[in-house]
């Protein structure tokens, strides 16, 4: 297993993971996912088992303390400088789910966020995944106002 920062030459495995894990009215398109690791590389991280991408956890720098909307699709709000470490998408191959790879993926994420002094990691998600973020830290901060997919999502945040 591998933990490393993902780049454009992963663009393609990094599309089949969203596709796969994401209903189509929240999945990033190329175009986005291209776009996000062009600004924010470092902020973007995959997991490798025998060299084969299995999945990723990727958001931008923020001083919002929640997950707005214009997040996912526009690049230039990412503030390298901000307070907050968000996440727009945490996913791992169907094939390789329930063993521990999401969870590595946000131990790193809140590892490196410790480590650049964030002041936490925001996040949306959806009731059924309350309680798995909780299990790493996030507290329920309610009813997001984001409607990302037209779908109802919750503020997950953890303070560093």
């Amino acid at each position: 297993m591998n933990i490393r920062n993902a780049n454009l030459s992963d663009l393609e495995s990094l599309y089949k993971i969203e596709t796969a894990c994401f209903p189509a009215n929240q999945a990033a398109s190329m175009n986005t996912l291209s776009d996000r690791l062009k600004a924010y590389s470092q902020h973007f991280w995959l997991i490798e088992d025998h060299g084969e991408i299995i999945g990723f956890i990727n958001g931008m720098i923020t001083n919002n303390d929640t997950v707005k909307d214009e997040m996912f699709g526009d690049v230039e709000l990412h503030t390298e400088d901000g307070s907050w470490q968000s996440v727009f998408g945490l996913a791992v191959l169907p094939e390789f789910q329930k063993q521990g790879y999401a969870g590595k993926l946000l131990h790193h994420l809140i590892h490196v966020s410790a480590q650049k002094k964030r002041k936490g990691i925001v996040l949306t998600c959806e009731k059924h995944l309350i309680p798995y973020y909780e299990k790493f830290g996030f507290l329920n901060a309610g009813l997001s106002a984001s409607v990302h997919g037209g779908d109802v999502f919750y503020d997950m945040r953890k303070e560093l």
